[in-house]
C-alpha cells in the first residue's frame, strides 16, 4: 500500500547519521517512495534538551499498520533507542503519520497520529512531499493546517 507517511526524529548523537540510518533500515519490509528535507527543530513539550531534526518519508508497504508499528520500533531498538519520556530526547523516533486514508484508534496506535495537526515540525515536511494532502479526520489540506501553526522553530537544516 502506498501513501504511508513516517515522521522521523533525533535529537542525540549523530542526529543526521540517525535519520539515515533508520531510512536504510526500511527495507525488506517497508520501500521507501520519497524523502522530505530534513528540518533542524526546536524541542517540543519539553524544552531543556537538544534541537532536533526532523524529517518525513512516504513509504510503501504490505504491512497492516499494527504490524508496520512493531517493524518500526523494532528499528528504533535496533539503533539503541532506549526507554525515555514523552516528548523527551530521543536517538531516533520513528512515527506512523498517516496511512491513506485510514482512521484507526486501537490502544498503541492511533491513525492519523493524533498531534500531527500541531506541530509544524511534522507539517512543514510534510507539506514538501503531499501539500495537498487531505487530513482524513480535519478534512483540510496539510498545507492548510501548516498555515495554521507556529513555524519559527522549523529551519531547513543544510
Amino acid at each position: 500500500m502506498r501513501g504511508i507517511y513516517i515522521g522521523l526524529g533525533s535529537n542525540l548523537g549523530d542526529r543526521q547519521d540517525n535519520l539515515y540510518k533508520a531510512v536504510e533500515a526500511l527495507p525488506p519490509q517497508v520501500s521507501l517512495v520519497a524523502a522530505s528535507p530534513v528540518y533542524e527543530t526546536d524541542p517540543w513539550g519539553f524544552l531543556e534538551q537538544p534541537s532536533f531534526l526532523n524529517q518525513v518519508l512516504e513509504v510503501e508497504t504490505s504491512l497492516k499498520p499494527l504490524n508496520l508499528l512493531v517493524y518500526l520500533k523494532q528499528i528504533e531498538r535496533k539503533m539503541g533507542r532506549g526507554v525515555g519520556f514523552r516528548n523527551g530526547p530521543r536517538l531516533i523516533d520513528l512515527d506512523i503519520l498517516l496511512y491513506g486514508d485510514m482512521t484507526l484508534d486501537q490502544e498503541g496506535l492511533v491513525i492519523p497520529h493524533p498531534r500531527m495537526h500541531e506541530r509544524a515540525f511534522v507539517l512543514k515536511p510534510l507539506a514538501d512531499l503531499a501539500p495537498d494532502l487531505c487530513h482524513p479526520v480535519l478534512g483540510k489540506s496539510i498545507q492548510n493546517l501548516l498555515q495554521g501553526v507556529d513555524q519559527s522553530g522549523v529551519r531547513l537544516f543544510l
